[in-house]
């Protein structure tokens, strides 16, 4: 409960506000008109591109999805259902645990590591509607089981499968990163720093809301790392992507997960690929889960693009920036946009 004093203000949870039956968003969490969500979004058949990854073609659809969109959902990835099923209704069952349980795994601003609710450090934010719980899988000297759930007493094991069977996949998208580049299988990975990458998940949970056309469960964000597997909910949708101006609805296939590429990624291939801002809308009725694993490079190392994509008619785009440097803005501002990595432009 400590790790509470550490936040400029008191920290409410959002499943507590919804569970209240109150019919009013409180004023904290109104975007303003410009950034409240439409539900008015494109047809459903216009979706984020659908990758094979076992398909022996997989680099080049990644590389064109990662082009056009900086998204896309992929199949046939090596993870079994059961796990991520597993996965899913274990953190669910968190979430319903009594309040005072939950607390005992309060996070602070210093690190966001345990439960949390709120991104972001500045006073009188306008804040999201939702709630998360932050872990680290590598480097081992920031793993600690200690400080996941003990509850439900199945949650350390199943997250701990989960995480080595993501690692892998991860460790696949960005082989096939580099490929569509026209590099060497390993060069994005040594890029990365190595085998001494930074391995993280955020579990976001979404509450109900009484008036859900004036938040937002998770603002719109490119986001600062390097690549993102989210395994999305089941039952509800929410994740929305900006495209060609417009907000698309992901509609998830199922047994799928949804990879995008972080600004990270952007720096590296010097703006090939390209980061995508998205966002979260909730629900009035039900609430919504979703997985959010965060593949990193190495926090201490400087990255800028790469040299073999940087030649005279392509200039290098960014200033060199270590990754522990570049994710303060997000820790300190909350989700922006592109802001951040937009004012690392070189040219």
């Amino acid at each position: 409960m400590d790790c509470l004093a550490d936040w400029p203000e008191q920290i409410v949870r959002v499943q507590s506000l919804s569970d209240s039956g109150a019919t009013i968003v409180p004023s904290r969490y109104i975007k303003p008109p410009a950034d409240r969500p439409c539900f008015e979004s494109l047809p459903c058949e216009v979706n984020i591109p659908v990758v094979d990854l076992g398909d022996p073609d997989a680099a080049s659809t990644v590389s064109k999805a990662c082009r056009d969109w900086g998204f896309f959902q992929a199949v046939n990835h090596g993870v079994c259902p059961e796990l991520m099923n597993s996965a899913r209704e274990v953190w669910r069952e968190f979430f319903h645990l009594p309040m005072e349980t939950k607390q005992t795994y309060s996070n602070s601003p210093k690190t966001y590591e345990g439960y949390g609710s709120r991104l972001g450090i500045e006073k009188g934010a306008i804040l999201d509607w939702g709630d998360y719980y932050y872990l680290h899988f590598s480097p081992l000297c920031l793993k600690s089981q200690a400080k996941w759930p003990a509850l439900p007493v199945s949650l350390r094991e199943t997250v701990e499968e989960y995480g080595k069977k993501l690692t892998k996949m991860s460790e696949r998208v960005i082989e096939l990163l580099s490929l569509g580049l026209g590099l060497d299988r390993g060069r994005m990975q040594r890029g990365f720093g190595g085998e001494e990458v930074g391995v993280c998940m955020r579990v976001n949970y979404y509450p109900s809301c009484p008036q859900p056309d004036l938040t937002l469960g998770l603002s719109s964000h490119s986001d600062p790392g390097g690549i993102t597997v989210l395994l999305p909910d089941d039952k509800v949708k929410g994740l929305q992507v900006r495209h060609g101006g417009s907000w698309v609805t992901v509609q998830p296939l199922s047994d799928a997960f949804i990879v995008n590429v972080g600004d990270q990624v952007q720096v590296l291939s010097n703006a090939i690929y390209r980061s995508v801002e998205h966002r979260v809308v909730v629900n009035s009725t039900a609430e919504r889960l979703s997985m959010a694993f965060f593949y990193n490079p190495r926090s201490d190392l400087l990255l800028g693009p790469m040299p073999e994509l940087v030649s005279q008619d392509r200039p290098a785009m960014y200033q060199p920036m270590t990754f522990d440097q570049y994710r303060l803005y997000i820790r300190k501002q909350g989700p922006r946009g592109k802001s951040h990595v937009e004012s690392l432009k070189a040219i």
